[in-house]
Parts: C-alpha cells; sequence; structure tokens
C-alpha cells in the first residue's frame, strides 16, 4: 500500500520508486543510457545492484547544488576537517 503524499520540509525530496522506468525517468539522458544498457544486460542478483547503483544516483541528482559540491570537494575546496564537524555538532 501507498503511504499518502506528505508536504515536504525544506530540503526534503520525494523518493523515487525502485523500477526500471522510475529511474530511467528520473536520470538525465546520459545517465538513463548507461543505465538502461546496464539493466538490460543484468538479471537476479546483478540487476538489483545495477538499480540499487543507478537508484541512489538518481535520489541524489535531486539534491540541490550536488554537481557544485561534488566538483568543489574533488577539487579540495571548502573541505572541512573531522574536528570542525565534531565541533558543529556540538554546538
Amino acid at each position: 500500500m501507498a503511504l499518502p503524499d506528505r508536504p515536504l520540509l525544506p530540503g526534503q525530496t520525494r523518493a523515487i520508486p525502485r523500477t526500471v522506468g522510475a529511474v530511467a525517468a528520473a536520470l538525465a539522458p546520459d545517465k538513463r543510457e548507461r543505465f538502461l544498457a546496464e539493466a538490460g544486460e543484468a538479471e537476479g542478483s546483478a540487476l538489483d545492484a545495477v538499480l540499487d547503483h543507478w537508484w541512489m544516483d538518481a535520489m541524489l541528482d535531486r539534491v540541490p547544488g550536488r554537481e557544485r559540491r561534488v566538483t568543489d570537494a574533488l577539487a579540495g575546496r571548502g573541505l572541512v576537517s573531522l574536528e570542525e564537524l565534531a565541533a558543529r555538532r556540538s554546538r
């Protein structure tokens, strides 16, 4: 039974159903092509692994600013030490 839609809090996003069709629809065209190629060749637990990987990617693509944050992290910009994170949690 599907859960009723509830209003989202700021920063929240609705989950994408974990189906081939829903994941494909949520991905950008270049990613969709790769996903469908992988899903078309997989079966059983391999298909589950393909769905897991691409479902997570599709969900993360919905996070505003993700590309910029990934680019910054890979370039070493705006990184925060574990000590700073711990200090922020205790505030």
